[in-house]
């Protein structure tokens, strides 16, 4: 059931957004009367699940997918159909329409992209309002992992900048922080500056959990119990952990590494209850879980934010820029030596494994629409960042072809197009075939 509505989600994001990203090509080439032959969502080589001409536009439905298409007639394009391309331009097709004209409907996909995510953001902040972390006011420590240490960190740093900026919401430190250059802390009373070490990052990267490189450090008293077996065990909301196999424990966040050591088996823990000493034997997940938390005693760092029309509008264009900043920023990550970030991109089967379901309390398994629609708005960003590279095949190949033209006076010729875009759809189809590749190993080998 779970899978199931996983799949639904991603199948329903994906739709949307092939949806109307074609649909921003569509509508400029029928607004400078260009003739489109098909408008499809996902590709349909050799057969479609289901099809329908109306008027000169076959629409239909393809049996992969991998995204959609418009076919614009005199135009080179996926479809490689360069027959028609042999004949004179005819006044309808697309390669006789004006450079500036072709430009607004190549970049029609990514606009709605754009737009698309500043709605969407817009929405949920009206809607839902904002919760950040207020980092500012945090006046408890942290407490770092030894990949963190090993970017140059101490525990009990206090960040204070990241790349000479201050972050106003913890939630998004540790993305600034992996992402950063540089970093400012308060240590032991003294300012200082440090370069982020790759290897450090690298190590990082490669956690299963990446975000929990810093954590604030929280006395080990429980105050959330999310896993049965864990109450089972004894466990109680209000017991301060003292001991684990032995070992004394004065903060929380030496709970997991020793409970990693231990995944699928049980631990002997010793807490403090009512000022008695209790001890239990606690199973530990398959995952390295007990399934306890102590962030109630931070709470009070929560704020929430409601935002009226105008405020919600503005807020989610802060948010567009923001998502698009941060993945762009990415790619120094995907493509650096150490970190070699290009090793976690997944494709289909991973987004689809870490999309989110909501468990109510009686076992019962939903979507949680905000989540959704939040992974939808930053997936349109996604999905106009990569259809801007500059690749013969995506829209950014294209756009770089029609700016050729602009600025030198004259089109590019046409095999020269036929050809460009025979290695970008070669290029992709591999990249595909590779991104895929890693999934099924991945799903395999069960590191998905």
């Amino acid at each position: 059931m779970e899978l199931a509505i996983k799949i639904f989600q991603f199948i329903l994001s994906i739709s949307i957004l092939v949806i109307l990203h074609e649909l921003g090509h569509f509508l400029p080439a029928k607004w400078f009367k260009t003739k489109v032959e098909k408008f499809y969502l996902f590709f349909d080589p050799w057969f479609s699940v289901v099809k329908k001409k109306i008027g000169e536009t076959e629409y239909g439905i393809g049996w992969l997918p991998f995204g959609g298409y418009v076919k614009i007639a005199g135009m080179v394009d996926e479809s490689m159909d360069t027959e028609q391309l042999k004949k004179p331009a005819q006044p309808w097709e697309f390669r006789a329409k004006p450079a500036w004209q072709r430009l607004i409907i190549m970049l029609g996909g990514v606009t709605v992209n754009f737009f698309l995510a500043w709605i969407i953001f817009s929405c949920l902040m009206a809607n839902n309002g904002e919760n950040i972390f207020e980092a500012e006011k945090m006046t408890t420590p942290l407490s770092y992992s030894d990949a963190a240490k090993k970017m140059g960190f101490e525990d009990g740093d206090k960040i204070l900048k990241v790349d000479g900026k201050t972050q106003k919401d913890f939630k998004k430190l540790a993305l600034d922080v992996l992402l950063s250059d540089e970093v400012t802390v308060e240590r032991k009373g003294k300012e200082v500056t440090f370069h982020t070490n790759d290897d450090g990052k690298a190590l990082v990267f490669n956690d299963p959990e990446p975000r929990s490189f810093l954590t604030p450090r929280l006395l080990p008293v429980i105050d959330t119990i999310a896993f049965k077996e864990a109450k089972d065990a004894g466990l109680k909301v209000g017991d301060q952990i003292t001991e684990i196999n032995g070992k004394t424990i004065h903060f929380f966040d030496e709970v997991r590494p020793i409970a990693t050591q231990f995944a699928g088996k049980t631990i002997d823990l010793k807490v403090l209850r009512d000022h008695n000493v209790v001890d239990l034997k606690v199973p530990v997940s398959k995952e390295g879980a007990i399934g306890i938390n102590a962030m109630k005693q931070i709470e009070k760092y929560n704020k929430h934010i409601d935002y009226g029309f105008a405020g919600a509008v503005q807020r989610g264009f802060t948010l567009t820029i923001e998502s698009l900043t941060y993945q762009i920023k990415q790619f120094k990550l995907f493509f650096n030596k150490k970190v070699q970030g290009y090793k976690k991109v997944g494709g289909p089967l991973a987004i689809i494994n870490k999309m989110e379901v909501k468990k109510s309390e009686n076992g019962s398994l939903s979507i949680d629409w905000s989540w959704f629609w939040g992974f939808t708005a930053m997936f349109s960003v996604w999905l106009a960042i990569l259809n801007l590279i500059p690749i013969p095949g995506l829209d950014g190949g294209h756009v770089i072809f029609t700016l050729y033209e602009m600025i030198v006076g004259k089109p590019v010729p046409q095999k020269v197009l036929e050809n460009a875009q025979m290695v970008g759809v070669i290029f992709l189809l591999g990249l595909m075939v590779l991104i895929f590749g890693s999934d099924i190993f991945k799903w395999i080998s069960g590191t998905l």
